[in-house]
């Protein structure tokens, strides 16, 4: 793929990442002998169009409820980023990589210490964790979402 005047566009190819997105899922943009890999807002959708840690489930009278699991989603959230970051960069970056992430949260008082439970997994030192910043919205695109991701990756 060619560069275009805002760096070279990634798309995750693997067959479980399939439709993820209609736009570049990263891009990545050449700075003197470094790369800077901006990673898309990233949810926890499956290629096959279902999220990780949102069960759809059959209430008493029938109707289809969704059970939803932040720690299950912020999991595939974060895995879902560092397959980006490895793809977009042939393996040669990874989540010890990222410098700067933002997470949306749909309820910040119900789901931030589930979220930041499996955050501390990925990076258990804070003194090697990216810069964070966590903002409440009011909604994200689909009601399966309880939790999306952008950051910033840095490659020398």
């Amino acid at each position: 793929m060619s560069d275009s005047p805002n760096g070279t566009p990634y798309f995750r190819s693997s067959n479980h990442a399939q439709g993820l997105a209609n736009y570049p899922h990263a891009r990545i943009v050449p700075s003197g002998n470094a790369h800077t890999i901006y990673v898309s807002g990233t949810s926890s959708r499956c290629g096959d169009g279902t999220f990780v840690g949102a069960t759809p489930t059959k209430d008493e009278s029938g109707n289809t409820t969704l059970d939803l699991d932040i720690r299950l989603q912020s999991e595939a959230v974060l895995s879902n980023i560092s397959e980006v970051i490895k793809g977009a960069t042939d393996g040669k970056a990874n989540m010890r990589n990222v410098v700067e992430a933002t997470v949306f949260l749909v309820n910040v008082e119900r789901d931030y210490k589930g979220m930041n439970e499996e955050w501390n997994k990925v990076w258990p030192d804070r003194a090697l964790a990216p810069a964070r910043t966590t903002v409440e919205v009011r909604a994200l695109p689909r009601p399966e979402i309880l939790v999306e991701i952008k950051c910033v990756a840095h490659l020398p």
